[in-house]
């Protein structure tokens, strides 16, 4: 059962990004290219844990890693996230559109009150 787990993670960044540490770490990226050891100061964490999160990134392509020297550098690939996105977009259009409409209904109730208390 666990491989099934562990496959489940992997799968797509949308389950890649639901551990909360994961998203710290596209957080920490966003900045800019880091090393695994600023990200292990940044976030507190021990380095295996930093390591395995970021392979995880790295299996759904939510970050790309390259050597110089000694160090590995790690960066984001917002392409990868792009299915994170365009789902929330369709969200957001409903969430506009109610927003819309609640401002409507604000209006006309302020309105109503500024009538009674003439």
């Amino acid at each position: 059962m666990p491989a099934m787990a562990r496959a489940a993670t992997t799968a797509d960044a949308f389950n890649a990004v639901a551990e909360p540490r994961r998203r710290e770490i596209l957080d920490a990226l966003a900045g800019g290219e880091r090393a695994v050891n600023d990200l292990v100061r940044l976030l507190g964490l021990a380095q295996p844990q930093v390591s395995k999160h970021l392979r995880v990134l790295r299996e759904v392509g939510a970050v790309d890693v390259r050597d110089e020297g000694r160090q590995r550098l790690y960066r984001l690939n917002g392409h990868a996230l792009r299915p994170i996105h365009d789902w929330v977009k369709n969200y957001e259009r409903s969430w506009s559109e109610r927003f819309e409409r609640l401002d409507v209904v604000l209006e006309e109730l302020k309105q109503k009150k500024e009538g009674n208390g003439s």
